[in-house]
């Protein structure tokens, strides 16, 4: 529902979010009083101790503030309670409500100064019980103050005040044009610097230059535009978020068209082409692990890592290869010498130096496979993060195509970055020099498979046969006629429901009007939504069949949004391509649509049979294409399915499940 309004400013909290820590607290104060009235009656008469009359009206007073905390908690919560989260009209009472209990904090506040000094009274000589009770009340009314604070700042909106404003300017639609104009430019401006200082914050341990402030404008600016229209608290989000999944797992239990892939009668041609990248991938997805050093060898091997490296890595630094960046103690080095099980004398580069638009990577000799691989590192660092979400839009022209290519930016100049390196630095020509009929292989992970797939788009004029294996890439990347032009050399590889492969502007601003929507006409209270969404992610079952307002409603009545969507809206989005546009102040930009890059490999888990000391885990492959990957799944294994280990475990599976097939 649309934010709390309260103390003339919108907050981080919708008015039906009281439900839960509002009962948590009362159960609290509930057994509180309780214990405080048992104390009371059991030694009442018998406060004749020094500083027993202080004491009497200490618990006398505390009884009834508690009492009457727990009545406001009590009213709180009920009012809480009612309505839905597109229909706050049953708790408009809430704010005064609301109002009294923080009200009521000032005498408790009081009450806990004065225990505390009659506790570090020394004067006071009364049952040892008594002052362990006091101490223990004043503790937890110390403890419940301090985390009330500490909830007001998380639920604090900086943008509150003008964000108030703005959702009633409906009100003001009398305001010039250009009033209106400068105000909402106003808003956007505070916006933008507010996601700065909070991307700053978290960026605060990495030395900052202008490349990262840059990138912090960037960045702010994407969060601005893809959060500013609507009116979502993170509790809405997470309501969405489970009633998205239990509606998706409906669907699939659901009979259904196979799905859409590129090969419908899969020849025997077409199989054993699948076969052999499948195979192929198996192999290179090492290379593209090894990239990430020591963390994934550690992450891999948690018992015996830290023991083999301290064994094979305290010699001295290797000197036949090229090695840049830092490696305390050889780590990263070992950890590659171990995944890989290469030998020194087959790298010719290696590159552990990491900054925002510059990726560690490698270059080696694959004597099995005949290939000079270059291998880039996915997403490790805080650098990398602001790379990946430095989301905008370029131009990349190439002569073999003839329409202009959209490519992500941040991955781009990371792309060019390595090109330089391997073009400007001679990477390549000594590489080639010593294996000259060796091909040129890119490989990555993530942040890593993007990088390879633009960089092998840069090399393609000057190495036709070189081959690309991106793992996990991700999806908003190349415009259609650039993933077109590089299914010719480039092999995409998906496990299961991965976030990473559906991520894209597009596909981002999908999933936001999918949960405004759903979460707008749900007939169901947030606390239950959210208690049966925990029980369902936790234990499992049927999906929980939740009435909407959707229900009953034709096909052409769903492509217009309802009155409680667009009541949770600031303004119209661009999601909604039906409604008539407003000014271009008041609409984010359109992104454009970019796909994965080349032929894509989707893996499928098939089965599981899980037993008490293994699992054995089937997976299935296929051909797939673009439009498989055209809308975010939610899933518990939405960030699972991404990571490198699961994608080679996978691959494994399935390049071992082809060996035996062959050999029977």
């Amino acid at each position: 529902m649309p934010g709390l309004v309260v103390f003339g400013r919108r907050w981080a909290i919708g008015s039906d979010d009281f439900v839960l820590p509002g009962a948590f607290e009362l159960f609290v104060r509930l057994v509180w009083w309780i214990g405080i009235l048992a104390l009371y009656t059991v030694h009442k008469g018998q406060f004749n101790c020094p500083g027993g009359g202080l004491l009497h009206s200490y618990l006398l007073v505390l009884l009834i503030l508690l009492a009457s905390i727990i009545c406001a908690l009590s009213a709180l919560v009920y009012i809480s309670m009612q309505g839905t989260i597109s229909n706050p009209g049953p708790r408009k009472s809430l704010p005064k409500l609301l109002y009294t209990r923080l009200l009521l904090y000032l005498p408790e506040f009081i009450w806990a100064v004065v225990g505390a000094v009659w506790v570090s009274d020394s004067s006071v000589h009364c049952e040892k019980t008594v002052i362990n009770v006091i101490i223990g009340t004043v503790i937890a009314s110390w403890v419940i103050i301090i985390f009330t604070i500490i909830g007001v700042v998380i639920v604090f909106d900086p943008l509150g005040g003008k964000k108030t404003f703005y959702l009633t300017d409906t009100v003001n639609r009398n305001l010039e044009s250009s009033q209106s104009g400068q105000l909402l430019y106003n808003v956007k401006n505070t916006a933008t610097r507010v996601w700065e200082k909070r991307i700053r914050l978290l960026c605060c341990c990495i030395v900052q230059d202008d490349d990262h402030r840059v990138a912090f404008t960037s960045i702010a600016e994407l969060f601005r535009t893809y959060f500013s229209d609507t009116d979502l608290v993170p509790s809405d989000i997470a309501a969405g978020l489970t009633l998205l999944h239990q509606e998706q797992d409906k669907m699939e239990s659901c009979p259904k068209e196979p799905e859409e892939v590129l090969c419908h009668s899969p020849s025997s041609l077409v199989a054993d082409d699948l076969d052999i990248e499948l195979e192929n991938a198996a192999h290179y997805m090492l290379f593209a692990a090894a990239a990430y050093g020591w963390p994934y060898y550690i992450y891999t091997n948690p018992f015996t890592a830290l023991c083999k490296l301290n064994g094979d890595c305290c010699g001295n630094r290797p000197t036949d290869s090229d090695i840049t960046g830092s490696d305390r103690h050889n780590f990263h080095f070992g950890s590659i010498l171990k995944i890989t099980g290469l030998q020194y004398r087959d790298f010719i580069h290696i590159s552990f130096h990491n900054k925002i638009y510059e990726i560690p990577f490698f270059v080696a000799l694959d004597h099995k496979k005949e290939a000079i691989v270059v291998a880039v590192r996915g997403t490790l660092s805080f650098e990398d993060i602001l790379t990946d979400l430095s989301a905008d839009c370029e131009d990349l022209t190439l002569e073999d195509v003839l329409e202009n290519g959209f490519v992500h930016k941040g991955i781009t100049q990371a792309a060019n970055y390595i090109y330089r390196k391997l073009i400007n630095d001679g990477i390549l020509n000594q590489a080639f020099t010593i294996v000259p009929e060796y091909k040129l292989v890119i490989v990555g992970h993530s942040l890593g498979g993007g990088t390879a797939s633009i960089l092998a788009i840069m090399l393609r004029n000057s190495f036709p046969t070189l081959r690309c294996y991106a793992f996990s890439p991700p999806g908003g990347l190349l415009s259609k006629s650039l993933a077109d032009y590089t299914k010719h050399f480039i092999i995409s590889v998906i496990v299961g429901k991965d976030l990473v492969a559906r991520l894209s502007m597009p596909n981002m601003e999908d999933l936001k009007r999918r949960i405004v929507r759903i979460v707008a006409n749900c007939n169901r209270p947030k606390y239950q939504i959210l208690l049966r969404g925990c029980w369902y992610e936790v234990f499992g079952g049927d999906p929980d069949n939740f009435p909407t307002e959707l229900d009953g409603r034709n096909h052409d009545a769903l492509t217009q949004p309802l009155l409680a969507e667009e009541s949770l809206m600031v303004h119209r989005s661009p999601s909604y391509s039906a409604l008539e546009d407003e000014s271009h102040l008041n609409s984010p930009p359109q992104y454009p649509h970019l796909y994965l890059p080349g032929k894509i490999i989707h893996i499928v888990e098939e089965s599981s049979s899980r037993r008490l000391c293994s699992s054995d885990i089937k997976y299935t492959a296929r051909w797939s294409n673009e439009s498989v990957f055209s809308s975010i799944l939610i899933s518990p294994k939405m960030i699972t399915d991404h990571m490198p280990d699961v994608v080679l475990k996978a691959l494994n599976s399935l390049s071992q499940e082809h060996g035996s097939c062959i050999s029977c």
